[in-house]
């Protein structure tokens, strides 16, 4: 399979946000703590610029406890002010607005010096499609501002959002960039639900998910669905459409459902805690 989505509105998005830094005193960047670099996208960096940076390490609920200290510490030490979210606690989100004038520490003291007291800081939220931004931006702000969903695209638009007197936010759409020069990338960002799922063959990502598994989680695919790792992937994901009653008339297995039924529950987290990834120099 390759890997590509790059519809037309994201391209806007980037002019959007080219257009906008300007305004922006820090720039808050969530990934998916299940593949922290996979979903980290490198345009941002172009697009920031010398703008303090925050990395928000989101749904570390779902991601394996053993590697996401790891990629704290990663982020970290590259210069980035880093916290682990899951944006749907709100005493989470709340230690973000620390985070935040930590970060814009210099300029709330020179605005000061100017006498600009009042001055609110203006952050962008940055991120992938289903990254999770408009559920952190409903939590910071305690309502419903920007609208939700599990897939991609459900940002259209631009949206600033006061948080109160001393944040507000720049809501973007999630956008990722125009080539995956590595298919491993774009492979990982399909697993967690980043790329349309309409453009992707769901049977090729649960092998893929399926390979991994029995490589790196093997007893959470045997826990889950009671089966034997014995044999191919292919073998294993028609375990699994048996055990889970997947057949269309006549008996036959209904493998589309069986992978579908697989790739909901790992995106989930039904499967268990798991991160498709490792810090440089680790896998």
């Amino acid at each position: 399979m390759l890997f590509q989505w790059y519809p037309g509105h994201m391209t806007k998005t980037k002019r959007m946000m080219q257009e906008n830094i300007k305004l922006i005193d820090v720039v808050i960047e969530l990934v998916d703590a299940r593949v922290p670099l996979s979903s980290k996208n490198p345009d941002i960096d172009q697009i920031a610029g010398s703008k303090p940076r925050i990395i928000l390490i989101n749904k570390y609920d779902l991601a394996d406890p053993n590697h996401t200290r790891e990629w704290e510490e990663y982020y970290k030490n590259k210069g980035f002010y880093t916290s682990l979210l899951n944006s749907k606690q709100a005493k989470e989100v709340d230690k973000v607005k620390n985070l935040i004038f930590e970060a814009c520490k210099e300029r709330i003291e020179r605005n000061k010096r100017r006498g600009m007291i009042n001055k609110p800081i203006r952050a962008m939220i940055v991120g992938i499609p289903n990254v999770g931004k408009s559920t952190f931006i409903n939590s910071i702000a305690k309502k419903a501002s920007a609208k939700t969903g599990n897939k991609p695209g459900v940002t259209k638009g631009k949206q600033w959002i006061r948080i109160n007197k001393d944040i507000e936010l720049l809501d973007t759409p999630g956008i990722l960039w125009p080539k995956f020069e590595d298919q491993t990338v774009g492979l990982r960002l399909a697993l967690i639900g980043s790329i349309k799922d309409e453009i992707l063959q769901s049977y090729e990502l649960a092998i893929r998910l399926i390979e991994f598994l029995k490589d790196k989680y093997p007893s959470y695919l045997e826990k889950r669905y009671e089966i034997s790792l014995e044999g191919s992937e292919e073998i294993i994901l028609e375990d699994i459409a048996r055990r889970r009653g997947c057949v269309i008339k006549g008996g036959e297995l209904d493998l589309d459902k069986a992978a579908n039924l697989l790739l909901d529950e790992f995106r989930n987290g039904k499967l268990g805690r798991i991160t498709l990834e490792l810090p440089e120099g680790q896998d």
